[in-house]
């Protein structure tokens, strides 16, 4: 069973691939260093949410074999708010992801001074880093080749290491069994653990991998039959990147410090605790979770701007690989030099903020169009899920943006 579902493996993971990134690596830390086990369980109901949204993604991409962006861009009668949508997904996803590339490449070059030390050149006195060159030539060559299975079985790779990397940490650190199952199935909300609650659930669910996973499974599936595959797909593989979250905070559960603020510090608190193998194996998970956004993220905004804007063509048309090299190019040139895009930053935070709740709302909406699905529409248990999790992505988004604007 094993060897049949690791043949059909592949857009669930290439998902999980992509929200393990820096980001959420760090807010993982930051929330095993400052609660220990206490918040497992928000990662769990997190997880639990991705799964349904990346489901019901899987399942128009399928049904439809088109890109969510396109149905929507279809869908929509009324032609001012169509062309609202179409603007916010733009400037969510692919302006959002421009300024988050950075962030990407920024992960994975921590991952490698961690092992390799610093590297970097200077020239007419502006230091560039040669591991952020590295990295963006390997994404570039990656998404240049343009086949979706070469692709797919790389980032499957780099799951795998990840993965391996991340768990074995965790369990170097020999986690107490009692009170990481009761983390995980007994919620408790510490002092001053709102925010990172929040963070971890704004971490895991986001919009951008809604959008990915539909463009995606229509890359390797094409039949209705498919469905099952899918479904399994999307649960093991979400299920596999929550347990990697869930092991980095076990492992930054046992450090007894305050001033681990990532995963590079963690690294080196962990090495005079564990040995040497704890900072290498958490540096090359790092490095992969760095790797793989800075790959799925322009993939993903130029999954989205051929669905916005009516592009033609697949993986190797001019204007498909125009936004990623944009986009990707923006991230080297950034995280090589130290520039942080801040007000970018912001705007696709905002931007994001308004679009989450939206795209839950228009999904559910999607998955009750049976012009779109048929007979494969949402069952009423699916709605009322859903439901739920729309009503989490209103408070979530609101937060966001409020955060953002210094209200609260």
């Amino acid at each position: 069973m094993f060897l049949k579902w690791f043949k059909n493996i592949g857009p669930g993971t290439l998902v999980a691939a992509a929200f393990i990134g820096p980001g959420t690596v760090t807010v993982c830390t930051i929330a095993g260093v400052t609660f220990g086990y206490n918040l497992l369980w928000v990662m769990l109901l997190s997880i639990f949410a991705t799964i349904i949204l990346q489901e019901m993604s899987a399942r128009i991409g399928i049904i439809s074999q088109k890109g969510l962006s396109e149905v929507l861009r279809n869908s929509i009668e009324n032609k001012k708010l169509k062309y609202l949508v179409v603007a916010l997904i733009l400037a969510a996803i692919v302006v959002g992801n421009a300024a988050y590339e950075a962030g990407n490449i920024s992960g994975g070059i921590l991952g490698l001074e961690t092992i390799f030390g610093t590297s970097s050149y200077t020239f007419n006195n502006i230091t560039f880093n040669g591991y952020s060159l590295l990295i963006g030539v390997v994404a570039f060559v990656l998404l240049y080749i343009g086949n979706y299975k070469f692709l797919e079985k790389a980032l499957i790779t780099l799951v795998i290491l990840m993965s391996i990397s991340f768990i074995v940490t965790a369990a170097l650190t020999k986690p107490n069994l009692s009170a990481l199952f009761s983390g995980l199935f007994i919620p408790k909300m510490p002092e001053q653990s709102i925010l990172t609650i929040i963070a971890l659930i704004g971490t895991t669910v986001v919009p951008y991998n809604i959008f990915l996973h539909a463009s995606l499974v229509k890359e390797k599936w094409n039949n209705k039959n498919d469905l099952k595959k899918a479904k399994l797909d999307t649960i093991l593989s979400i299920a596999l990147g929550g347990l990697v979250s869930m092991a980095i905070i076990i492992a930054a559960s046992g450090i007894n410090s305050k001033e681990i603020l990532n995963t590079a510090d963690l690294a080196k608190g962990l090495e005079p605790l564990y040995g040497e193998f704890a900072k290498y194996f958490l540096a090359l998970g790092l490095f992969a979770a760095g790797i793989t956004s800075a790959i799925t993220a322009p993939l993903a905004a130029a999954y989205v701007a051929k669905g916005c804007l009516g592009f033609k063509g697949g993986l190797t048309s001019i204007s498909f690989r125009a936004v990623w090299i944009i986009i990707l190019g923006l991230g080297v040139v950034f995280s090589s030099i130290g520039i942080k895009p801040i007000e970018i930053i912001k705007f696709a935070q905002i931007a994001n903020g308004i679009l989450l709740p939206i795209i839950t709302g228009l999904l559910l909406w999607m998955m009750n169009n049976s012009a779109v699905l048929g007979n494969y529409v949402n069952t009423k248990l699916q709605n009322v899920f859903a439901v739920l999790i729309f009503i989490v992505t209103v408070f979530l988004g609101t937060k966001g943006v409020l955060t953002v604007l210094n209200v609260i």
